[in-house]
């Protein structure tokens, strides 16, 4: 009854504020009668808003970063500054195929929406719910506007957690190339190369016209995991519970075995007693060898990145131009896991005969073991003669907008067309063989699965490989038609009444196949399906923007969105702007919001059994019980059941779309003040509420296992009570609460003879972050944990929600000369602990400090050079078991390295 009350009062209180948004348009556009138009030079469109005003009167709560300052940072790609925005908990893209997100408020990567010049792209193609950052030129970057606040009324589904703004410079004359190359102090991998130009010509004032292009290219190395041995050596595995000995049986070269005729026989492995095979395996429990995850583990996978970007304008008179821009951006990721192992294939498994020379005890050499005597044996192996399974995700993401904006009968208009496509495949670039001709290969003699292969095996290898082949192919375009009106109204005594008007029709479209190749390439865990959806969207809004006083300014506006799939929802939105006196200025907001749920979700594949693996491993809590289920490797296998197919295993997952979903909606405020108590600082305060309810998102793993009676219905078995797979498709859970407080402070120092000094804050303070996940269930905090929160299609990993984050920057400039020290600090928190009692602990707090330091005093030159992780901190340690013993999501593995960038501009 609680919760029945609860949303009675969200849905009164969406209704309260349409009908009090849509009575006060009402009531202003019946002004329109007394109309006195007023003119104001020099206005602008800010993100949030369609109404063009002073930036200075935006009442919306707003972060800028110019390109400049991306410099100053010493920043490489856009994937850095979303790590740093206090406001994002994104996750890094060390690891990630889907390449950079952004998620504002840890409400998840599908609730940020992204925009290039305050319009769509086409979203990355699988998920079909964000953009990929990556595909963006940073060359191009003029200035990057974060709205944090909700924008469901102005830009639609999407804009729950807020809007990214990415805006490109608006002209460009002249031309210049920059080179930056980041290298790690330590040695291995992981560094970067990166190469720009731009190229520009014409000048809009003067001429009428400009056109610019700019190229960027970026590539980083792998990082192994060995290269940083120090944060996932076996020592400190030990140390916090994740001991790498406590493993037993599973994938390793040499094999381990079974005899399936002998149910009392336990996993064995020949050459234990000689500590197995290094550095492809260890010692494991039970008289077993485990891999050696240090061998191929990645601790950054490699990438590369390039990106077009060309805009030409022309000025058809003082108040009409028309512009077309296209960009382009291409990149590969290449992603890494251990060797191909012997997995079952249609029903057969990895039966080793006795007539194989390679049968313990044999003519191959391979030692006996004692009970062996001629049974066939069930061989778990990762074959090491192939190296480490490579698969390369190559993304190709292209727009092309067509703008024309001008005056007509007194309205400033911008309309536009744009076209947008993303496409993605995956291939299988080195160490991936047909799994069916795998095993015949182990059944027929050709291949040791104890040791590395001879001459035979190794060309036995060769003929079955699938290497450069595609795996998935997906594609997913974007559509639409926008137009933007807007004028001052109407004179009122505080001033000119202001209103924008505005259309958006647009189409999205989504094809996701995974090949056939999946059924041979077993190794793969890619089950061959096929999934396509379409949705049309047409949509209506106005924004009011009326000055009541001379200090109190009232935004409204509405969005009426039909959904060819989802019918009509209406949101709208009311902000107010009170300025008293110079000193301080109040403001604050309140919006409804909605998303529908992704292409993806509702209309991607949707397959019987399992489609892919989870992102950890696990104990069965049916056929690998222990006293706790979520800790992997405390349970038992059943008597007869093969512990490496039930134990600290990766188990069988369905992932998939849901045809019974529905949109999630949600409510938002903001509440906040402006300061400038004294000439050179201004500091803001800003508190920010977002209540959401059938929140859109995968159940996360941990939950199954944290509680896997209460899930039981959602692993699904056979008659035998073999684990068929885990249910884990989007669905419909609860809801979701969370608020916080954006503070922001800035202090320039008098000059003086040793130069001017600027000081920076932007912090972001956790008040509420409750997960609430099935609906009537109860809400639980996520505040400074992992939680419960999930990334959804994004990531198999939780979110991480800091109770407070904050980036710090002093900069100094005296002439030519410019430095600048920044900090990205974050609070600690309680580790996942699911481990033993006694290895339960807390994270601690994580700060890095970055330098640069520039100078332009030489002709036609500019040279920045500085220090990343000036300290050389480790990323935190994590017990989590999804992570190799640190937080590669949250934090950099690379340590201290060093930036240099050099600009020549050709002038």
């Amino acid at each position: 009854m609680k919760t029945s009350k609860n949303n009675h009062q969200h849905h009164q209180l969406q209704l309260q504020l349409q009908k009090l948004t849509l009575s006060a348009i009402t009531v202003a556009v019946l002004c329109v009668m007394q109309q006195a138009q007023a003119q104001d030079p020099m206005r602008i469109e800010v993100t949030g808003s369609s109404i063009k005003r002073l930036a200075s009167e935006a009442s919306l709560p707003i972060t800028a970063v110019s390109g400049e300052e991306l410099e100053k940072r010493g920043m490489t790609t856009l994937a850095d500054l979303m790590m740093a925005l206090p406001q994002s908990n994104s996750l890094a893209p060390s690891n990630a195929g889907s390449g950079t997100n952004v998620n504002l408020r840890g409400l998840g990567v599908n609730r940020t929406l992204v925009l290039l010049n305050g319009r769509r792209l086409a979203n990355e193609a699988i998920a079909d719910g964000y953009a990929n950052l990556d595909v963006i030129p940073m060359s191009a970057i003029a200035r990057v506007e974060i709205l944090n606040d909700g924008a469901s009324s102005i830009y639609g589904s999407d804009a729950i957690g807020g809007v990214v703004n990415f805006i490109t410079k608006r002209e460009y004359r002249g031309a210049s190339i920059t080179a930056q190359a980041v290298q790690p102090q330590r040695e291995g991998g992981g560094e970067e190369k990166r190469l720009s130009f731009i190229l520009g010509a014409g000048d809009l004032q003067k001429d009428g016209w400009n056109i610019y292009a700019t190229m960027d290219a970026h590539k980083r190395s792998r990082l192994l995991g060995s290269d940083r041995y120090d944060l996932s050596s076996p020592e400190l595995l030990t140390s916090i519970g994740r001991a790498p000995s406590l493993a037993s049986g599973g994938f390793a070269m040499p094999a381990n075995f079974t005899i399936p005729s002998n149910k009392a026989f336990l996993a064995a492995n020949p050459y234990y007693a000689t500590g197995c095979a290094a550095p492809y395996s260890i010692q494991g429990g039970k008289n077993t060898c485990v891999i050696n995850n240090l061998t191929y583990s990645t601790a950054l996978y490699a990438n590369d990145q390039v990106t077009f970007f060309t805009k030409a304008t022309k000025k058809i008179s003082d108040d009409h131009q028309i512009s077309i821009e296209y960009n382009r951006g291409e990149e590969h990721i290449f992603g890494t896991k251990i060797p191909t192992t012997s997995l079952a294939a249609n029903g057969v498994t990895a039966l080793l005969p006795a007539t194989s020379k390679w049968y313990p005890g044999g003519s191959g050499g391979v030692p006996a073991v004692t009970g062996v005597t001629g049974a066939p044996l069930l061989v778990t192996w990762s074959v090491a003669d192939l190296g480490a399974y490579t698969s390369k995700d190559e993304q190709i993401n292209q727009r092309l907008n067509l703008t024309d904006e001008g005056v007509i009968g007194g309205w400033d208009y911008k309309a536009g067309l744009i076209m947008g496509v993303s496409d993605r495949v995956g291939y299988l670039d080195s160490g991936a063989v047909d799994g069916i001709k795998l095993l015949t290969g182990i059944a027929n003699g050709t291949l040791n699965p104890f040791g590395l292969q001879d001459a035979t095996g190794k060309a036995y290898l060769d003929s079955i490989g699938l290497n450069g082949q595609q795996l998935r192919v997906s594609k997913s375009t974007y559509t639409g038609l926008e137009l933007t009106m807007n004028k001052a109204i109407m004179q009122l005594p505080a001033g000119s009444l202001g209103m924008a008007v505005g259309l958006d029709l647009h189409r999205d479209t989504t094809e996701d196949t995974k090949t056939d190749l999946g059924k041979i390439a077993t190794y793969a865990a890619s089950v061959p399906s096929h999934g396509q959806g379409n949705r049309s969207v047409a949509a209506l809004y106005t924004e009011l923007e009326i000055p009541v006083t001379k200090e109190l300014n009232v935004n409204l506006a509405v969005r009426d969105d039909h959904f060819s799939d989802f019918g009509n929802t209406i949101n709208p939105k009311a902000s107010f702007r009170y300025q008293p006196s110079s000193m301080v200025m109040f403001r604050g907001s309140a919006n409804s919001g909605f998303r529908a749920p992704t292409l993806f979700d509702r209309y991607g594949y949707r397959l019987p059994g399992a489609t892919t693996t989870t992102g950890a491993t696990w104990d069965d809590p049916v056929q690998c019980p222990g006293p706790t289920p979520a800790i992997a490797g405390t349970g038992k296998a059943l008597p007869g059941l093969v512990a490496a197919t039930v134990c600290n295993v990766k188990l069988p997952k369905q992932t998939g779309s849901n045809a019974e979903l529905v949109p999630e909606t949600s409510v938002g405020a903001t509440l906040g003040m402006v300061l400038e108590p004294m000439k050179n600082l201004t500091m803001s305060l800003d508190y920010w509420k977002i209540t959401m309810k059938d929140m859109l998102a995968n159940l996360p793993e941990q939950a199954y296992f944290l509680n896997p009676s209460k899930y039981a219905d959602l692993f699904v078995r056979d008659a035998t009570g073999k684990l068929l797979y885990i249910k884990n498709v989007t669905m419909n859970l609860g809801g979701q609460k969370a608020a916080g407080i954006d503070l922001a402070a800035n202090y320039a120092f008098p000059s003086n003879s040793y130069g001017s000094f600027k000081i920076n804050l932007n912090g972001t303070y956790l008040t509420q972050f409750d997960n609430q996940l099935e609906k009537g269930g109860d809400y639980t905090s996520n505040i400074g944990r992992f939680g419960l929160a999930s990334n959804g299609t994004t990531s198999s990993l939780p979110i991480i929600t800091f109770r407070w984050k904050h980036t710090l920057a002093l900069n100094w400039t005296k002439g030519d000369w410019n430095a600048q020290l920044t900090e990205n600090y974050n609070t600690g928190y309680h580790d996942q602990n699911l481990v033993a009692a006694q290895y339960f602990r807390d994270i601690k707090p994580y700060s890095v400090v970055n330098f640069t330091l520039a100078y332009k005093g030489f002709n036609h030159f500019k040279i920045v050079a500085g220090v990343t992780n000036l300290f050389d901190v480790n990323p935190p340690v994590t017990n989590h078991n999804g992570y190799n013993g640190y937080l590669s999501s949250a934090a950099s593995p690379i340590g201290r390295a060093f930036n240099t960038r050099i600009t020549y501009s050709f002038y």
